[in-house]
Formats: C-alpha cells, structure tokens, sequence
C-alpha cells in the first residue's frame, strides 16, 4: 500500500505555530493540503512518524486526517514574498508530507458535558489515543501543545511526528529492538491521562487488530526516498523491516502500557 501523490499547484500560507513551518497548499485534486517539508529542519524521519503513526491510528478506528504525498515543484518558490518560506520550498523538491486540511476545526480544549472520564464514546476514544501514543512513544499531546482537533464534533488527532524517538538514534546502526520493547511511557503530561482506567479494555481491543503484517503494510506506505540508510539498514527494504521489528517488538511485551491508575507502569 502506498499513499496517493498529488502535485502541488500552489502554496497559500505559512502555519506558524509550529517550529516546522508547515504551509496550507493546494494540489492538481483540487484539494487543499497542510504541507510539511521534506527540507524543514527536523528532517524526514519526523515524516516517517507522521505515517506510521497516523496510519496506526487509522487502523485502531480514530479519525485522523487522510495522508497523501505532495510533489513540490521548487519553482513554486519564485511567487513566494517570505524568504524563509522561498529557502523552505527550495529545499523540498520531489515528495514531501500531505495532510487534509480540515476547515473549521478547532483546537481541543477539554471534555464537554457528557463525554468526562468513563462516559460513553469519547472515553473508549480517549483511551484509544492513550495506547496509541504509548505504543509509539509520543511524547506530544500535553496541555501545552494537544495536538488534537474537534471537527463536526468528532475527535481527531494530528501531529505525530514526535513519536517513534528511537529511529533518531539510528545514525550509529540500528540498535535492539528489546530496548525499545521495554521502555516505560509516562502518562502524567499527557491531556487525556484522566482517561487511563480504559486502558485494559483497550488493550485488548487493540491487540486483535494489529499483527506483524498490519504492522508491515503500515510501514509500507512510507516513501522510498524518506527512508535513508543507516549503517546496518541500507536500502529502504531494511529499514522498512527495522521500524517493523522495533513495532513487532514492543506490540509483543506491556510494559510500556501506564497503569490503568496512577502514572506509568
């Protein structure tokens, strides 16, 4: 499975609120997109995590914007007034990150009458986006930065790209899966902690739902060239069938699940 690419045909504005500057552009589908650059200074792997992780929330049943890669033609850059934003295009020729644009929605800013801990829908939610950040060891869904988004009144989760920290440290060789198995995710700063006493009925869910294979398909939808070589994984097969042995690893162990009350396990 890969992602479907659409061509950018125009770039419309910068999105400040992030360190990557992401922008809104608009594709030959006729879609507008939030475009996040291949060139932008956290680098591809932050991509990488964008994909995995969003395509493992699609498959747990949580909404998150569809994800599509977005051929960016420099010369693009020549209309553009805003020098960081030309220096920014200029460095992300080829494919670069695609994520919907959803217009009208707001930022989460808490529960609404109804949905608080333990009441109906929204908690076996929130408690799908509690596994799902402590699987991939996302370490930004605070208060400060939620990284979630209200949209027809659904929840929907976005920004991912702060997860899968281990693949940062491949620059020296891919290291032991089991690591990464083992490590413990605080649940303390996290903005639906309150919601952690569904984590075992999640936990079950969930695992009936992934597997090695989905595991796998989900890695395959990350490009080719977002995949560079490390020592010890030089084409992007390899390092596909890294980032699939460190997920596999760490689906097969718990200790990375918080407890169901009080903070991590």
């Amino acid at each position: 499975m890969t992602l479907e690419t659409v061509r950018v045909t125009r770039y419309v504005t910068p999105l400040r609120e992030g360190g990557s500057l992401p922008g809104i552009v608009e594709a030959d589908d006729l879609g507008t997109y939030v475009c996040k650059f291949r060139g932008a200074g956290q680098g591809v792997r932050v991509l990488v995590a964008e994909v995995v992780v969003g395509e493992l929330a699609r498959r747990l049943g949580l909404r998150t914007p569809r994800l599509v890669t977005l051929d960016l033609d420099p010369a693009i850059a020549r209309y553009e007034a805003d020098e960081e934003v030309q220096d920014l295009l200029n460095a992300s020729p080829g494919l670069n990150l695609g994520v919907d644009f959803l217009p009208g929605a707001f930022g989460y800013d808490g529960p609404k009458d109804g949905d608080g801990p333990g009441q109906g829908a929204f908690a076996g939610i929130a408690a799908k986006v509690l596994w799902l950040d402590a699987f991939t060891a996302n370490v930004d869904r605070s208060w400060r930065n939620p990284n979630l988004l209200t949209w027809h009144g659904d929840l929907w989760v976005i920004d991912h790209g702060a997860a899968l920290y281990f693949h940062h440290g491949w620059s020296g060789g891919i290291g032991d899966p089991v690591r990464f198995a083992q490590q413990a995710w605080s649940v303390d700063d996290h903005v639906l902690r309150s919601y952690r006493a569904g984590l075992p009925e999640t936990d079950r869910e969930v695992s009936a739902l992934l597997s090695p294979d989905v595991l796998a398909e989900v890695v395959g939808c990350v490009p080719d060239v977002w995949l560079e070589p490390v020592p010890g994984a030089e084409s992007p097969e390899a390092l596909r069938g890294a980032y699939v042995a460190y997920l596999a690893a760490r689906l097969a162990t718990r200790q990375w699940l918080p407890a169901a009350h009080g903070g991590a396990a």
